[in-house]
């Protein structure tokens, strides 16, 4: 017998004639996105292993938070109840700005109301990979061609994340500003440590 409320519901056969809300992240807007050194700051992902990547790899994904502490839980808040973060993994990961260089619009998923709309919930966020990555196809094939979905973070929902789908890398102005480790970040990496009440460890 499966537990209620179980999965979340798979995509609507009838998405394409529901009214999402939309987000409009204007020119200029400073997004943060912590990433593998070794990929650079622009990339599109086609793993799979991330909530909103492509089911079969037809579409990049690339996921950027509202702000450094957004970016931070993301991407090392993954396992729930660990609470700490090596000098290994930050020394991994950069730190990168993007500020946009044109209009993104994107499906939100993070206002009042917006779920409801399309029959969605919660577990979207916090749910199956699989289903959600299902919805993230459906909604990217939506007749208003969205650049993306805002989301709640998962550890944080009242901070955004943003999982955009293939957009030219003329669409960011990058400042790579190297590993939170740095000594130059101590303030910051400080000040987020102490919001999640993470500990660094070697």
């Amino acid at each position: 017998m499966t537990e209620y409320p179980g999965d979340h519901p798979e995509p609507p056969s009838d998405l394409a004639t529901r009214s999402p809300l939309f987000s409009k992240i204007a020119t200029g807007t400073i997004l943060s996105r912590i990433h593998d050194r070794s990929y650079g700051p622009i990339f599109f992902g086609k793993t799979g292993r991330n909530r909103f990547d492509s089911p079969g790899g037809s579409f990049g994904v690339m996921y950027v938070g509202s702000d450094e502490s957004c970016a931070f839980i993301e991407t090392f808040g993954h396992s729930t109840g660990i609470s700490v973060v090596t000098r290994t993994e930050l020394e991994e990961r950069h730190l990168s700005y993007l500020k946009t260089t044109q209009p993104l619009t994107l499906i939100d998923l993070a206002s009042s109301g917006a779920l409801a709309r399309i029959g969605a919930d919660a577990r979207l966020f916090s749910g199956s990979h699989a289903i959600s990555q299902r919805w993230s196809a459906a909604l990217r094939g939506h007749h208003t061609n969205p650049a993306g979905l805002l989301y709640p973070a998962r550890h944080d929902p009242v901070r955004n994340a943003c999982a955009l789908f293939d957009l030219p890398e003329t669409a960011f102005e990058v400042t790579n500003v190297g590993s939170l480790i740095d000594s130059r970040h101590a303030v910051l990496l400080g000040a987020i440590l102490d919001r999640y009440q993470f500990g660094l460890i070697d």
